[in-house]
Parts: structure tokens; sequence; C-alpha cells
């Protein structure tokens, strides 16, 4: 098994070697080099890689950096051009957990698609124990993804989200029901490209779809498929009264 506060360390590095102003740096401390031997410090615990095996994988993982970057500087944009709170792309880097929880996924994700097992697990939960975020590694998340502020978010394995989708917090992208025997089947929702989910909002199945340019409204219950450029919104009814217990 490998150490868990190694492969937190090894997280925690990737993300600075990424991102230097994670840590409020100009440049990276590391280099892919030190980051791919503690990869393979990680791997060989396991017991299931001979030493070419793990260098092929280690290699395959070095190789989607450049790549994992992109996709990450376009999130990054993308949260800075739709959040009227952020200053700049340096703000979103350094202090959003939104993005630190994408950021983990992403680099989690490259591992979960390799099939090294436990290692992306332990890479997302440890986020989740830091954001509050929880997006299992084997999602499929598209480019320019925004969770805004994201406390409470869960978004299961088997989910896959398109392009520009907005996520805020407390929403959950989950299974209608946990049985053993649902393991390999997809048992979260589709959520289409350009959709905004507001917070509180739990969508639910894996035949769930949300067509694209939806807008889910906060505390919504969803387990039906929404076709394209749909609203679907709790209708609200709320009470207030004066003091003296008179309607207003």
């Amino acid at each position: 098994m490998p150490a868990k506060s190694g492969v937190i360390d090894f997280t925690r590095e990737a993300c600075i070697y990424l991102f230097p102003a994670v840590e409020g740096k100009k440049s990276s401390p590391g280099l892919p080099g030190s980051l791919c031997r503690r990869l393979d410090s990680l791997i060989k615990p396991l017991g299931r890689y001979n030493k070419k095996e793990r260098k092929e994988l280690v290699k395959s993982f070095c190789l989607a950096l450049p790549v994992t970057k992109d996709c990450l500087e376009a999130d990054a944009d993308f949260i800075t051009r739709n959040d009227p709170a952020a200053s700049c792309v340096d703000e979103v880097i350094m202090t959003y957990p939104g993005f630190m929880a994408i950021m983990v996924y992403r680099l989690a994700n490259v591992l979960h698609c390799l099939k090294l097992p436990l290692v992306p697990r332990i890479m997302t939960e440890y986020a989740h124990s830091v954001t509050g975020i929880d997006i299992h590694p084997g999602a499929t998340i598209g480019n320019e993804f925004c969770i805004d502020h994201g406390t409470g978010i869960v978004i299961g394995e088997s989910t896959i989200i398109g392009k520009r989708v907005k996520i805020y917090q407390g929403v959950t992208l989950g299974a209608l029901s946990v049985k053993k025997e649902q393991a390999s089947t997809k048992r979260h929702p589709t959520i289409e490209d350009d959709v905004i989910i507001y917070s509180g909002s739990t969508i639910l199945g894996g035949q769930t779809v949300v067509g694209h340019k939806s807008i889910v409204g906060g505390n919504v219950w969803l387990t039906e498929s929404l076709p394209p450029k749909s609203i679907v919104y709790q209708q609200p009814n709320n009470i207030v009264k004066k003091r003296n217990g008179q309607n207003i």
C-alpha cells in the first residue's frame, strides 16, 4: 500500500509544479523528474507492476501534464470571467477551493484513466477534506469548468459533464440507488454543455440528461431528463409576517 501521506505530498507537488501561484511562487521549485520519481515510489508498493510497466505508467502521466495544464488554465480563466468577485486569474488559482478541487481531480483523472488503483482516490479525497468538494476521479468533465463557492458539492464516478458548465455549492450529481451490482454501470447523470446548476440542487440517475444551455435553479430535485435550453426551478412559498404575527 502506498503511504497516504506520500500521495498527499505528491498531489501538492504536482499542483505547485503546474501552478507555482498555488503557493504564491513565480516559478516551480520542482522538476518533472522529481515528480515522476515520487510517483514511481507510490506505484511500487502496490506490487502489481514490474519496473518496465511502472516506467511506462509514469511516462504516460508526465506526457499528459501539458494537456492537463492547458485544461486547468481554461478552467481558471472561465472562473475569472464568470465570477464578479474574482479580480484576476492568480486570485482564482491561489484562493478558490473550486479551482483546487478541479486541479486535483484533473491530475487524479489522468492516473485513473491509466488504471492506477487507489492513488487517484486518495488524491481526490485529500482535496475533499481540504475544500469540502467531492469529485470522483472517474468522472468525465469537459474544459472550462466552474465551481463557485463549492462546499458540499458531490460529483459521482460515472458523471459526464460537458464544456462551460457552472455549478454552485451544495449540488449533488449522484445515483438513484447504490446497489453493489450496479458498480460497473452508468449510475450518475450527464450534464451537457453550457449548463448552470444553482446551489442545493440534486440530480440523480445514469439515464438523467440535462440538455445543453439549461438552467437548474436552487434546491431542485431532478430524476428525469431535461431537453436543451430548459429552465427548472422550485416554486417559492415563503410566508413573511410582522413581528406581531400579522401577515404583510
